[in-house]
């Protein structure tokens, strides 16, 4: 197949089809979920709502909370 002589919504529809094919419906879209943009600053928002922690802190709680999920 020449892609040259294909338009752009061909192009799309194809290698949408090929990716259906070879990754089935879920890997396509989290294929193209790689590809997408997003909005806003990450980072800012992120400083803004996790609270400032160490990992040493986050790690402690992480093992407190498995300790009491087995009780």
């Amino acid at each position: 197949m020449k892609t040259q002589t294909l338009s752009f919504y061909e192009i799309r529809t194809v290698g949408f089809e090929a990716l259906l094919r070879e990754l089935g419906p879920a890997g396509a879209i989290r294929f193209i979920q790689q590809y997408e943009t997003g909005q806003g600053d990450y980072t800012h928002d992120r400083r803004k709502l996790l609270p400032k922690k160490s990992v040493r802190e986050i790690g402690s709680e992480i093992i407190k909370e498995r300790q009491a999920k087995k009780k």
